[in-house]
């Protein structure tokens, strides 16, 4: 009866409903409601299919092995009422399909390719003619995109103001440059893995690209402390940077960081080897807005470290300290009587300090709002000083690994079998 009721284009429902509210309902729904809404009669086929409700669409939770041939209905279907589409994961979508979806949806705003290892420098050409009202765009793990695409992009598309270009190993300096010359309103530039990057492209970010706000550099592995100078000496309302893996930064890039960008929130720096003390005391005395801070693998960095960022970063939610070998109980202690602990400190990760024991664990007592504690390999910590911790902090998640004890062999029975896997307490 339910069914006849709403398969009747003259259901009480369609007569009683306007139907500028009943789009106004549609337009709440994702794709696979639309699609179903779609099936229940021919009025609301129509409705539901109304380009007005297809403003935001994200393929990656319905199908993401969908053909071109879709993309392309989309694009007829919505026309100039969309403005975001995700079609991350979408490996089977080629250059066709969103060369006919640019010209269909020339309003699109924030567009994700993530992933979309079929597409060329085709499509951000075809983006660039008829998509100038672009902001945001995802490519990462595209290719075959190179230095044509965002030559393009700074060509069409000049209110550009997010960008991922990570893993397109086909970029260097120079496409780079063009994207700065054209895209002055970017605030975000993603380029993780981009071996051929160089400092000179930083330097043409800094130059023309001042309001930079988010900047992911992580295994950029030939830039060195002129090209990160340049950044924080131009870009000063930076307040997310990813330098992790650039094995040639020193120091120095640290200490201009302190100087100018005093409102950055989170730093991950991980495996920059040659960074001390010395770069993060400097750090702590000026950049008191910082938030998370990822220090693995600075194997150089001592307790002075963390004495330095317990007096200075009072906001500190998350710190990793994973591999920094010369960390002691005495730099938790500093951590355990700070504010940042007592008051927003939520994940400590200590993986692989081979120094820290049970009493660093008692130093954290205080500080309640952890609510994750990273253990592994850490082997002088024991159950008891686990247990410990849990019970002064019950809602805690540690994460550790205890070798299995090998039993002694019992007469007449098969010995026990035990899991080598870790052990999450």
């Amino acid at each position: 009866m339910l069914t006849k009721v709403f398969s009747d284009d003259e259901a009480l429902i369609n007569k009683k409903v306007p139907r500028e509210l009943l789009l106004q309902v549609f337009s709440y729904l994702d794709v696979v409601s639309l699609c179903r809404c779609a099936q229940v009669s021919n009025y609301w086929h129509v409705l539901a299919l109304d380009g007005s409700n297809w403003q935001r669409i994200d393929l990656f939770n319905f199908q993401t092995d969908i053909e071109g041939r879709v993309v392309e209905n989309i694009g007829r279907r919505c026309g100039g009422f969309l403005k975001q589409l995700s079609l991350r994961g979408c490996q089977s979508v080629n250059d066709a399909a969103l060369v006919t979806f640019a010209e269909m949806c020339n309003n699109i705003e924030k567009l994700n390719l993530n992933y979309c290892k079929n597409i060329t420098d085709k499509t951000c050409t075809a983006l660039s003619r008829h998509c100038p009202r672009l902001v945001h765009l995802e490519l990462d793990s595209c290719a075959q995109i190179g230095d044509n695409s965002l030559k393009a992009l700074s060509d069409g598309c000049p209110n550009l103001e997010w960008i991922n270009v990570s893993w397109c190993e086909l970029i260097t300096q120079n496409g780079v440059d063009a994207l700065a010359h054209g895209c002055p309103k970017l605030k975000g530039f993603v380029g993780k893995g981009l071996k051929a990057l160089t400092d000179p492209a930083l330097l043409s970010l800094a130059q023309y690209c001042k309001g930079l706000q988010h900047i992911n550099l992580c295994s950029c592995s030939a830039i060195s402390d002129r090209g990160v100078v340049a950044l924080a000496e131009s870009c000063s309302m930076v307040r997310y940077l990813c330098l992790s893996n650039c094995l040639h930064l020193t120091d120095t890039s640290l200490v201009v960081l302190s100087q100018h960008c005093t409102h950055l929130e989170t730093l991950e720096v991980a495996a920059c080897s040659q960074f001390t003390d010395n770069g993060f005391q400097a750090l702590a005395r000026t950049c008191h807005m910082l938030e998370k801070i990822d220090l693995e693998d600075c194997v150089l960095i001592t307790d002075v470290t963390l004495n330095h960022l317990a007096s200075g970063c009072p906001r500190l939610e998350k710190l990793s300290l994973s591999h920094c070998e010369l960390i002691t109980d005495e730099g938790i202690r500093h951590l355990g009587v700070s504010a940042c602990s007592t008051e927003h400190l939520s994940v400590l990760e200590l993986d692989n300090c081979p120094l820290i024991t049970d009493q660093a664990l008692e130093h954290l007592h205080s500080c309640h709002n952890l609510h994750r504690i990273e253990l592994y390999d850490c082997q002088l910590i024991t159950r008891a000083g686990i247990k410990k911790l849990k019970s002064n902090l019950p809602n805690i998640k540690v994460h550790a690994y205890f070798a299995p004890q090998t039993p002694q062999p019992t007469e007449g029975r098969t010995r026990q079998r035990y899991c080598r896997c870790c052990v999450i307490l």
